[in-house]
């Protein structure tokens, strides 16, 4: 069961419940592998609506290395992940602001 407080989104992937996190090192990998100076221009892109498929598959293969997963970013593409892309793009956004928000800020 993944815990918010911990920046952790659960996602049921190829039948498997899995708890994924974006941790300092994953965050780095997606800069360099998104082609983005920052990660605020991915936030941007989520909040305004303008992500693409990539963006998601990228940060739900982060997420999945973050949460203890071994799973490969191939192997992330050909997943049957449960709710299918909407799903998937819900877990993407959630685990950004996850990632950038302070437990009990207002």
């Amino acid at each position: 069961m993944a815990n918010p407080f911990a920046g952790e989104v659960n996602l049921t992937v190829d039948g498997q419940a899995r708890v994924l996190k974006l941790t300092l090192g994953v965050l780095a990998e997606l800069e360099d592998e998104l082609g983005e100076d920052s990660l605020v221009a991915l936030v941007e892109r989520f909040e305004g609506n303008r992500f693409s498929a990539r963006d998601v598959l990228a940060l739900v293969a982060a997420g999945l290395r973050g949460g203890g997963s071994d799973m490969a970013r191939a192997d992330v593409a050909r997943a049957e992940i449960d709710g299918g892309p909407m799903a998937a793009a819900r877990a993407a956004a959630l685990l950004l602001a996850r990632a950038f928000t302070v437990p009990g800020a207002a």
